[in-house]
Order: structure tokens, then sequence, then C-alpha cells
């Protein structure tokens, strides 16, 4: 008797790392204004410092996966102009902290050009960049900086929590019209999760409810949605049960899905690796407590890094980062209030 074997549909579990290189190839297999731009990227070069591009110049040829000089102004120049000519550039800038070399051209002219055009002239730039300590890269490596960016109008600033979310979220920055910081956990990228059929986006703007919770509600991206997932699992043993948002995008950010959840716990703890001062945590903060300060029963609380460079040495670098022991201190203290 012979078998026939059956074509391989559904789900299947990737790392993060390789969800966004999915993305990318079904970007370029979807659309040939879509091309890739940055550091090493290539086949040659080893397919980036993290692998992503890996087999991409190979199958789609070096005019649309390009290595470049060590240039990040010229990366992003390059990437503009070409958006400007009606292609779709993913600019691959290898760590966050690279990216202020080319802050001229992201925020003077990718971010501003619509506007100043009348609506005419659209950027559809994705700018892929990785960061994140708890490597021990040190101050220059590693500095979340999310936080400029949202600050900055005509940018939308996203950073996935997850395999699945990596690839959904990328695509749509990919063909969106305008341009998109995207920006990538580097401690995650060997992440494992499910993927669905190919093809499938998520809107930008648009936050995930991760876990349904009635107490308290912890909202996070990145990183720190995996982390408050496990303290709000460890929490649920004792009878507090917290919701988790995943924001997905900081910039939009989802204020109705965050108002609608702590208008019903009353609680909130905002969470993010990046430094307290001035981060995303006191925007988030600021917005629930002007729009529900009457029916608060705690304040707000804010769980983040230490306002220090990210340090060298591994013992401070864990001293700066915030810990779980910080996220579940806070839910308790906000679920233990009373009105």
């Amino acid at each position: 008797m012979t078998t026939v074997a059956q074509p391989v549909t559904g789900i299947r579990k990737v790392t993060f790392g390789e969800a966004c290189r999915l993305a990318l190839e079904e970007a370029l297999e979807a659309d040939p204004s879509v091309f890739i731009l940055g550091e090493d990227i290539g086949d040659a070069e080893g397919g980036g410092t993290f692998k992503v591009t890996k087999g991409l110049s190979a199958r789609f040829g070096t005019d649309r996966v390009r290595t470049t000089p060590i240039s990040e102004q010229a990366i992003i120049g390059a990437a503009i102009g070409a958006a400007i000519a009606g292609m779709r550039p993913v600019a691959e800038i290898m760590l966050m902290n690279f990216i202020t070399v080319a802050m001229d051209q992201i925020v003077n002219h990718a971010a501003k050009l619509r506007f100043m055009s009348g609506g005419q002239t659209g950027v559809p730039i994705t700018i892929r960049t990785a960061t994140g300590a708890g490597r021990g890269t040190g101050a220059q490596h590693s500095d979340m900086l999310e936080a400029w960016f949202a600050h900055m109008p005509g940018l939308k600033v996203v950073m996935p929590s997850s395999p699945a979310e990596a690839r959904g979220l990328l695509l749509s920055c990919i063909f969106d019209d305008d341009p998109c910081i995207f920006v990538e956990k580097k401690e995650i990228y060997g992440m494992r999760g499910e993927l669905d059929e190919p093809g499938e986006r998520i809107p930008l703007g648009q936050a995930r409810v991760a876990r349904h919770g009635e107490h308290v509600t912890v909202i996070g991206y990145g990183g720190a949605v995996g982390e408050s997932l496990a303290v709000a699992a460890q929490l649920a043993q004792e009878g507090i049960e917290a919701e988790v948002i995943d924001l997905r995008t900081i910039s939009p950010w989802d204020r109705e899905t965050v108002l609608s959840s702590v208008g019903r716990t009353k609680r909130a703890v905002v969470v993010h690796e990046a430094v307290r001062q001035f981060g995303v945590g006191a925007e988030i903060s600021a917005t629930i407590h002007e729009e529900l300060f009457g029916e608060l029963a705690a304040p707000v609380q804010r769980v983040a890094s230490k306002n220090l460079p990210v340090p060298f040495s591994p013992a401070l670098e864990r001293a700066f980062l915030y810990s779980r022991d910080d996220i579940e201190q806070a839910v308790r203290s906000v679920a233990d209030a009373r009105r």
C-alpha cells in the first residue's frame, strides 16, 4: 500500500528571528517594489548580525537584498530617496543606538515629508533595528529609545512580543504608507511560537489582550509582555487575576483598549525596559489619570529600568534592569489598594 505525502499546512513553530525573516520573504515575494538594505545582510556576509536575512539574497538577488557600507546615514538617506521614488525599502540598522547617526534623515525628512508636501509625498520606509540589555553588550549597544520616536509626529513605532506578532506587525509596517520604526528585542530572537498561514497582517495601532483578568491591568510591549504574563500566571494562584495588554504599537497606541480595561479593573501597571524617566509609561500613566481619575482605586504604577546608561558588568546590568519581582511588587501594591 502506497502512502501519499500530504502538504504541510496550518500551524508551525518558529523562532522570533525566523518569523521576521518569513515576513521579509513574504513581502519580497508579494511586491517587487520591496527591497532590503543594510550592513552585512547578504548571504556572503552571513545574513545579518542576528541571521534574520539569511538566505534572502540567494533567493531574491543582491539588487533586492543589498549589503551597504557601514554608514547609517547612507542607509537611511538612500531608503528615503527610494521611498519617495515609489519603492518600499526595509532599512536594517544593526542596533538601535546606531540610529542616532541618522536622526536628521529620520526626524527631519522621513517623518515630515508627507506633511510638508500637503500629503503628496509619502515615505513608505520601514526601519528594522534590534536592541535591549541582558547580553552584556554595553551602553552603546543596548538602549531602548522607542520613546524618542514616539514623541515625533509622522513616525509609527512598533515593538512585537512574540514570533506571530513579529511576522504580522512587520508585514503591516512594510506595506504601510508612512515611515515605521520596527524594534526587535535581542533577547527574544530565540523565542519559539506558533504561526498560522502566511500573509496574515496585524493592524498597526491595535493592542492585544494577551490575558484576561479582573483585578488589575498590566500594560507592556516587547519583552515586557512575556515577563508580565509569567507574573500574572504566578499571582493567579493566589487569586489575583491580572489582565495583560500587549500594546504592540507604541505610536499610535491603542488608548481605547487600555482605557476600557483599566475602566473595568480600576488599577494599572505599565511595564517597559526603557528607563523610567520620560518613558512611554509616563504618557500612558498620564492619559489614564486624565481620563479615569475619579474611577481609579490606586495611582498607576510604572515598572522600568534605572535612569542610567546600560552597564557592561553582568551584575550591574541585572541591577539596572527591571525584574519580575518589580512587576509583582507593583501589581500587588495596586491590587491591595481599596477604594
